[in-house]
């Protein structure tokens, strides 16, 4: 019963952390050049400009899809936030050029394992978008989702704040 009082003040509020999967510039997901992102459909969360060509994982998570193209992924951490993370814009149209997947679906992986490396420049090159969003599907189950944008981050520095209800 005391617990619940104390809940109820939002006492125990805890915040869950992801951090970059990637690194680059942050953007609002508002300024993605694809309204199913910019308008969130598919979660909140943030974008990010690579500055690298890796995709690191945020936490130790599960793998629970990887497209077949290679340029986005799904996992969930054991932090409880299921996040979507996919590599530019319309990308899906490279079938699987300039991306090799280096996990499967179904495996736990640890902090900073490599999850996917991508050939920006070469991405670029073709006059693909190489912004890359990154989504708490989720979101709904969080009274609110903060992104670090403006900053610049490298590969595990803080990205979003998700703030239990």
């Amino acid at each position: 019963m005391f617990n619940r009082l104390i809940s109820s003040f939002g006492l125990r509020r805890r915040c869950n952390v992801l951090l970059s999967p990637i690194a680059g510039k942050v953007i609002p997901l508002s300024d993605v050049n694809d309204q199913t992102f910019a308008a969130g459909l598919l979660g909140q969360g943030v974008a990010i400009e690579p500055s690298g060509n890796k995709v690191v994982a945020p936490s130790d998570s599960k793998i629970e899809a990887i497209f077949p193209t290679g340029h986005a992924l799904a996992l969930h951490t054991k932090e409880g936030l299921d996040v979507l993370i996919h590599i530019g814009l319309d990308t899906v149209k490279l079938d699987g050029r300039h991306f090799n997947v280096k996990a499967e679906v179904g495996q736990t992986v640890k902090k900073g394992d490599v999850l996917i490396e991508f050939d920006r420049d070469a991405i670029q090159s073709e006059g693909y978008d190489v912004t890359a969003p990154i989504l708490i599907c989720n979101s709904v189950e969080y009274a609110s989702i903060k992104g670090n944008v403006g900053d610049t981050v490298s590969e595990l520095d803080q990205l979003i704040t998700a703030r239990e209800r």
